[in-house]
């Protein structure tokens, strides 16, 4: 391929996607599955499955646009957690999901609740988007989307990735993209639904 070396790195520093299949579960699932079942130890037998990874890290490579074009694939449920929600790029990817008939659900941290009526999470809010603020804790600092759970395109999107302009170019972040993990998938739905049932809904107000 073109400006990729055998070890799938862009010699152009636009992207890194590197395609991997993984046979375990991370810590993070095993922990939500011993929440999950109501154990109150560590539960030793997590589900194991496949899921594949796409990973990039900026500065340099595209997360962002790998975050849209992930949305734009899809097709029946977005549910995101963010703790700064600042790319008014990614905000037009979930309204234009949102029209072409997904769910779309947002959760963020209280701190964004007093940015300006014209922010990102604004945008949302005008254009019919159900946008949530978590409260319960000093800081909602997740970093999620779970989109289409339940079905064979299944994604979560993670990482230290908030969905602002300074993440893509100027911070030190990085971004995992996980395919084709029902459980995976799964256990960050439940807990985005733990965090919903504990939120307020987000109204912009002329003041802020």
């Amino acid at each position: 391929m073109n400006g990729v070396d055998q070890s799938g790195f862009s010699r152009t520093g636009k992207r890194r996607r590197i395609l991997a299949t993984l046979s375990s579960c991370t810590a993070l699932t095993l922990s939500l599955c011993a929440w999950t079942s109501g154990a109150d130890a560590f539960d030793p037998h997590p589900a194991v499955e496949q899921v594949s990874v796409a990973v990039a890290f900026t500065p340099g490579d595209e997360a962002a646009q790998l975050i849209i074009e992930s949305l734009n694939a899809a097709h029946e449920r977005i549910l995101i957690q963010v703790f700064t929600f600042t790319n008014r790029d990614i905000a037009r990817a979930l309204i234009s999901a949102q029209r072409r008939g997904v769910d779309v659900e947002v959760i963020s941290d209280a701190s964004e609740s007093h940015r300006y009526t014209h922010g990102a999470l604004a945008l949302l809010v005008a254009a019919g988007v159900p946008v949530y603020i978590d409260e319960e804790h000093a800081s909602a600092h997740n970093k999620v989307m779970v989109i289409d759970e339940g079905t064979a395109d299944a994604a979560v999107i993670t990482g230290s990735y908030n969905f602002t302009y300074a993440a893509q170019t100027r911070n030190a972040e990085n971004l995992l993209l996980l395919r084709g993990g029902a459980h995976t998938t799964r256990s960050f739905a439940d807990n985005w639904r733990l965090h919903r049932a504990h939120s307020r809904a987000y109204v912009p107000s002329a003041h802020e």
